[in-house]
């Protein structure tokens, strides 16, 4: 049950954009979920399903990119009230340009990791709950991109970790089952804050959606908020999105786990499930939070940035950055050190999503708003080619342990003479993550060098320099050590998959495609930053209704309290 305040009890609001394309892509993963559970004893229906899911799944993301963020006369946000409950009282998803962004990085990846999984599972684990795992996983994703309150956020994330718990421990040996046992524990610690923290926000604030909190923050004394509080109560919640997003202090759990899970399950958890944190920080950073008159005086460490304001963000922005500076260099420096390909790709994520929260950290310490939405435009075009390229980098590792047996650098050489097709994907997915043009990897990291020019900040310069030249340490060695000189045994013998060699030509195609017409997404992603930083159209959009719109009488027990949230 949603509430127990009906939706005849509630007073008519304006006009808002609604349409049914925004849960589109939550039912399309929900039938392909269930659909794949009931064909568990036929191994191919199951997996023509599965594929079937992903491909509509693509086709609605690409329906909400056009129709209610690019197109000419498209609104530039819509909702979908569950039940026909308006907001605040019922559950709302919201599909803006911000949640289209990262809508999209996963039905790129997580259609290219399905087709992938058709190929290198063996008979016994396609007729397990594999596949059913993989939607159910895709399912929080994508329900925490497009929900619009807190608790459901929570919510959303339990579905997706409930599926990367198993996930991590697929394969059972002692290994990935303390990995498992690790990740499970870390991230229960981290969903009972975000509960502790959603219940005080509701208790400080009397809602959850994120629409009517950010009205309220931005005229506390209208509502009896304190602000200074809920600042306290964003902490945490800021201190769980980075668990989620594997920034240091809490990268610990991202070797052991990107190394027990399946290759192709882990290209998803770097690719996308890994963004959930940084979306769960840019959505409520600057749509929420930032209107709170909150008074902050700050000076960022080691950066000469001094910030004085009346909102939460420069807070933000010095906690995120020094998370951010000490990612790019712990990851950086344990990916150079690493025997294995997939270590040396673990420790490398963990420097990535550095580089991806530098400059948000900036855009919440500027009080220039153009280069604040510039800030949040290189974000999400850096997040753009790291889930593209990890996730090419990740499915080709299956693809070596398929044709080889092992992704030991000490076990491989010469696998570029072996297989050119494999080689030349690996390589077009290294020089994206160093930043080579013209691919999707130099505009990414030449916005982010940019938003850091424009800061006139040089000790943060001279840190996203060291950490592009780690990049360049570790993506050499790890292509000379298994692509070049001799060949060895392993891949001597070694025979590849057309299927997954065709996955990874096609990522590194879209690589290619997005540096070469750069122009129509950075369009996109300006678009989804200016969702990301205009707090009044969200809650135009989402028009929650007062308290005093609510007929008690009509409405039975409930009232406004017991309307919200079951």
């Amino acid at each position: 049950m949603i509430g127990s305040v009906p939706a005849t009890a509630l007073a008519a609001s304006p006009p808002v954009a609604e349409s049914q394309l925004v849960i589109a892509p939550l039912l399309i993963v929900l039938v392909a979920a269930v659909g794949s559970l009931l064909f568990g004893r036929w191994t191919r229906a199951r997996i023509g399903v599965s594929l079937l899911g992903g491909a509509a799944y693509a086709v609605a993301v690409a329906a909400i990119d056009w129709y209610i963020v690019l197109a000419p006369s498209a609104p530039g946000a819509a909702t979908y009230q569950v039940g026909g409950w308006p907001a605040p009282f019922g559950i709302t998803l919201v599909a803006d340009g911000l949640s289209a962004f990262m809508l999209t990085m996963v039905a790129i990846l997580g259609v290219a990791s399905l087709v992938f999984s058709t190929r290198v599972l063996p008979e016994i684990d396609r007729r397990s709950y594999y596949f059913p795992l993989f939607h159910f996983l895709a399912l929080g994703v994508t329900g925490a991109f497009l929900t619009g309150d807190l608790f459901n956020l929570f919510v959303w994330f339990e579905v997706m970790l409930m599926a990367s718990y198993i996930f991590v421990a697929y394969y059972g040996g002692p290994q990935h089952t303390r990995a498992a046992f690790w990740y499970v524990a870390l991230n229960l610690l981290a969903s009972a804050v975000f509960l502790l923290a959603v219940g005080g926000i509701y208790a400080t604030t009397g809602t959850l959606n994120m629409a009517d909190l950010s009205r309220r923050l931005a005229d506390p004394a209208a509502y009896g908020i304190d602000p200074r509080s809920v600042l306290g109560l964003y902490g945490l919640l800021l201190s769980v999105f980075a668990i989620k997003a594997g920034l240091v202090p809490f990268q610990f759990w991202i070797p052991t786990a990107y190394r027990a899970a399946p290759p192709q399950i882990t290209a998803l958890l770097a690719g996308a499930t890994k963004k959930v944190g940084i979306y769960a920080i840019i959505r409520l950073s600057f749509t929420v939070f930032a209107d709170a008159p909150v008074a902050v005086d700050l000076t960022v460490p080691g950066t000469g940035l001094a910030v004085a304001g009346n909102s939460p963000l420069p807070f933000v922005g010095a906690v995120l950055f020094v998370m951010a500076a000490a990612s790019i260099l712990v990851g950086g420096l344990g990916a150079v050190g690493r025997e294995s390909i997939e270590g040396v790709l673990a420790y490398s994520s963990i420097g990535q999503v550095g580089f991806i929260a530098v400059p948000v950290a900036i855009a919440a310490t500027t009080t220039s708003p153009e280069l604040r939405q510039f800030g949040i435009v290189a974000a999400l075009v850096y997040a753009l080619n790291h889930t593209l390229a990890k996730g090419l980098l990740f499915l080709a590792v299956g693809a070596v342990r398929t044709a080889t047996g092992t992704s030991s650098l000490s076990d491989l050489g010469g696998l570029a003479g072996r297989s050119p097709p494999l080689a030349i994907s690996f390589f077009v997915g290294a020089l994206a993550l160093v930043g080579i043009p013209p691919l999707s990897g130099f505009f990414g990291k030449f916005l982010v060098f940019d938003v850091a020019a424009r800061a006139e900040a040089p000790s943060v310069l001279a840190l996203l320099l060291a950490g592009s030249l780690l990049t360049i340490a570790y993506a050499t060695r790890t292509w000379n050590r298994s692509f070049w000189g001799a060949r060895t045994a392993a891949v001597e013998e070694a025979t590849t998959d057309s299927v997954q060699l065709a996955v990874l030509g096609v990522l590194a195609a879209a690589i290619i495609a997005v540096g070469v017409g750069f122009e129509p997404v950075y369009e996109f992603a300006d678009a989804a930053a200016e969702a990301a930083l205009d707090a009044d159209a969200y809650v135009d959009a989402v028009d929650p209704a007062d308290a005093s719109d609510v007929d008690l009488e009509a409405g039975g027990e409930g009232g406004e309290t017991g309307g919200e949230h079951e």
